[in-house]
């Protein structure tokens, strides 16, 4: 495994396996503020899949923060050894983000993932799983609801209304762009959830989705590395 992840459990695991994982782990996620002092870069991750799913490219984008340069980049293939399971595709996805996160030059101060953090069945989405293992504060970045309820979702640039789960606020359904689907913001780890929602909107320029997710998307989705 690579050097900058802690070794938290195996990854040939059940279905079952991978669900008592996450109920045994969300414990230790950390949904204040535990940041850097400052914050300058910002990393995006995201995931593609080749050869009709047997391939998992993993990439990793690094900007600047706050001027959303880009300054690094990296891609990790690997043999896909998990099946698609909604609410537990860390296991299918996790094991290549970090080795494509071992080829980085610098270690980010945040990263933004596509996909859940703690607003998720079991409070352990990707984000919060991939930012637990590398000890680096963490927010979800989703472009759908996975689970909870909400209000009319927002129409307003910056404005939001609580995703609501069991009775618990567990993210935000934010609009980063007027009249534009919204986009559904949680705590991975070590971050607030108006703390997560003010780097989301940091990292917005003029469209639906931040910079990070942009670069690493594009990344992710190319046929060649």
């Amino acid at each position: 495994m690579p050097p900058l992840a802690k070794r938290l459990h195996a990854w040939d695991v059940s279905t079952e396996g991978a669900r008592a994982i996450q109920t045994q782990l969300r414990g230790q996620i950390i949904t204040t503020d535990d940041l850097p002092l400052r914050i300058t870069t910002v990393a995006g991750v995201d995931v593609g899949f080749e050869a009709h799913g047997t391939i998992t490219r993993a990439a990793v984008a690094l900007l600047s923060f706050p001027d959303l340069h880009l300054i690094d980049q990296a891609v990790a293939r690997i043999p896909t050894q998990f099946p698609y399971i909604p609410g537990l595709l860390s296991f299918r996805e996790i094991p290549a983000l970090l080795h494509a996160f071992d080829k980085l030059q610098t270690t980010p101060d945040l990263f933004l993932c596509d996909g859940q953090g703690i607003a998720h069945p079991r409070r352990f989405g990707i984000a919060a799983h991939l930012g637990l293992l590398c000890d680096i504060p963490s927010i979800g970045v989703a472009k759908t609801r996975l689970i909870g309820t909400h209000a009319a979702p927002p129409v307003k640039k910056g404005q939001w209304v609580p995703l609501i789960h069991r009775q618990e606020r567990i993210g935000a359904v934010l609009c980063t762009r007027d009249s534009t689907k919204p986009l559904y913001i949680s705590s991975g780890h070590r971050i607030s959830l108006t703390t997560a929602i003010d780097y989301v909107m940091a990292c917005i320029t003029r469209y639906r989705l931040p910079e990070t997710t942009r670069h690493a998307h594009r990344l992710a989705s190319q046929k060649t590395p």
